[in-house]
C-alpha cells in the first residue's frame, strides 16, 4: 500500500509523541521509508535511538549540525520525501507553521518543503479550542495543509474533550489517502486566479476585486485528485497552493502569455478576475493633479479575452474549458449568454452583489451552467465548491 513511499515524520513535543514510535512501525510494515525528525521537546518523550531503530534510518534533530548539513541540507531533506507528516503537531508548532517561522529544524523543514503536509494535532482541549489556535488552523487549511484528528477523549492532563492525537492506524490511512493516485493522475490542468493590475502610472492601477481564494482552492482540490496543476495567478492576497507549479503575473498581457506557454492542457479553469482594459500607454512618471478638479484624459484599450481565445482554439483546445461569471444582475441569464459567447464548456456563475458577502468572503454560491442546463449548488465554503468542481472535472477527464 505504501511500498517505496518516503515519509518525513516530524515529531514535536507532547505526551502523544510516544504514539509516533508505533506510527513508524506501522508505516514500515507497509513498505514505507520513514525519516524521523525530532524537536528538542520531543526528545523528552521519545529517544532518538528508539526512533532510529524502528525507522532503520537516521534521526535528524538539529538545524545547525554541520555534519548533517554537509550530508543532507535541510532544503534537500524537506523535498526528498513524498509526504511530510507531523505527529504529534503541538499548538506551538502549528502556530509556527501558520506564521512562517523557522526557528528550529522542524519548522524550517516545514517552511522549505514543496511537498504536501499532513498534521495530526495533539494538545489540551482548552488549547485546541482557543481562538488563536482556531485562527492558525484556518490559515493552515487555507494553505492546503491536511489534517487528521484530533480525537475526543480523556487526556493525560485529566481533562476530557477534543485534543487527543489520532491513533496510528488512522494516521496511516490518512497518509495512504494523501498519497493515493487520484482519478486525475496523468492529467495536466491549468488554473488562473486572482486579479490583474493594469498600470495607469507607476503608483496607480486599475483592477477587478479578487482575493484569489476560490482559484487557489480549485488548484488544491485538483492536485489532491492527482492532477498536474499549472497555477497562474495575479497579485492575489491569499497564500499560494502547495504541490502545484505557480506562475506569478501582474497584468492581463502577462497572464495571457503565461496561459499560452502552459498549453497544451487537458482542462483549463479560468477563475481569474482579469481586467477588461489597460492603458494604451502608461506614463513613466506619476500623473499629477492640475488643481482645477479636471480628470486627466486616459486612453484605454481592450485586453485580450483569454477565456474566449482558449475556448475557441482550433488546434490544441483543452478537452474541458471552464469559466467564471461574477454578476450582480440577471445572474443566470448573463452567465448563460457568456458561455455561448465565449465558447467554453462550463460557466460557474455567482452573484457578487455587496449584500451577498460573496466577494472576498469565505463562502460561495454558484450555478454551474453547461449545454445540459443550469445546476445550482447550495452556498458552501470555497474549499467545498472547489472539491465539488474538481470531482466533476474528474468525471469528465478520468
Amino acid at each position: 500500500m505504501l511500498e517505496g513511499k518516503r515519509i518525513l515524520l516530524i515529531v514535536s513535543g507532547g505526551i502523544a509523541a510516544f504514539k509516533s514510535l508505533d506510527l513508524i512501525r506501522r508505516l514500515r510494515e507497509r513498505g514505507a521509508e520513514v525519516t524521523p525528525v525530532l524537536t528538542r521537546a520531543a526528545e523528552q518523550f521519545v529517544t532518538p535511538l528508539s526512533a532510529s531503530a524502528l525507522a532503520a534510518n537516521k534521526v535528524y534533530r538539529d538545524l545547525f549540525d554541520l555534519t548533517d548539513e554537509a550530508e543532507m541540507g535541510h532544503i534537500e531533506l524537506s523535498r526528498a520525501a513524498d509526504l511530510v507528516v507531523v505527529a504529534p503537531a503541538t499548538a506551538n508548532l502549528l502556530a509556527k507553521m501558520a506564521h512562517g517561522l523557522a526557528s528550529d529544524l522542524a519548522s524550517t523543514l516545514l517552511l522549505a518543503t514543496d511537498k504536501r503536509v499532513l498534521v495530526a494535532p495533539a494538545m489540551n482541549v482548552r488549547m485546541w479550542e482557543h481562538a488563536a489556535t482556531k485562527r492558525n488552523i484556518a490559515t493552515l487549511r487555507g494553505d492546503g495543509v491536511l489534517f487528521i484528528g484530533p480525537d475526543e477523549g480523556d487526556m493525560a492532563c485529566g481533562e476530557y474533550g477534543p485534543g487527543r492525537m489520532a491513533e496510528p492506524m488512522a494516521i496511516v490511512d490518512a497518509i495512504s489517502a494523501a498519497l493515493m493516485d487520484g482519478p486525475l493522475k496523468g492529467k495536466r490542468v491549468l488554473v488562473t486566479s486572482g486579479p490583474t493590475h493594469e498600470p495607469i502610472d507607476p503608483v496607480r492601477y486599475i483592477a477587478n476585486r479578487s482575493s484569489g481564494a476560490q482559484g487557489s482552492a480549485i488548484a488544491r482540490a485538483l492536485a489532491a485528485l492527482g492532477a498536474e496543476v499549472v497555477f497562474i495567478t495575479g497579485p492575489a492576497s491569499v497564500a499560494r497552493p502547495m504541490g502545484v507549479r505557480v506562475v506569478e503575473v501582474e497584468t492581463a498581457t502577462e497572464m495571457a502569455a503565461a496561459v499560452d506557454a502552459a498549453l497544451p492542457v487537458d482542462a483549463a479553469i479560468f477563475a481569474a478576475a482579469v481586467a477588461d482594459w489597460r492603458m494604451v500607454s502608461a506614463p513613466a512618471s506619476k500623473i499629477k493633479k492640475d488643481g482645477k478638479g479636471s480628470l486627466p484624459a486616459l486612453e484605454f484599450a481592450e485586453n485580450r479575452d483569454i477565456l474566449a481565445s482558449v475556448a475557441q482554439l482550433e488546434n490544441g483546445r483543452p478537452h474541458l474549458v471552464v469559466g467564471f461569471a461574477a454578476e450582480t444582475d440577471d445572474v443566470i441569464e448573463n452567465a448563460t449568454a457568456k458561455r455561448l459567447r465565449k465558447g467554453c464548456d462550463w460557466i460557474l456563475a455567482n452573484d457578487v452583489s455587496p449584500e451577498t458577502g460573496i466577494m472576498g468572503g469565505p463562502e460561495n454560491a454558484v450555478t454551474l451552467i453547461s449545454e445540459a442546463g443550469a445546476e445550482s449548488w447550495p452556498r458552501m465554503g470555497k474549499d467545498q465548491v472547489a472539491a465539488k468542481l474538481a470531482a466533476k472535472i474528474a468525471g469528465v477527464l478520468a
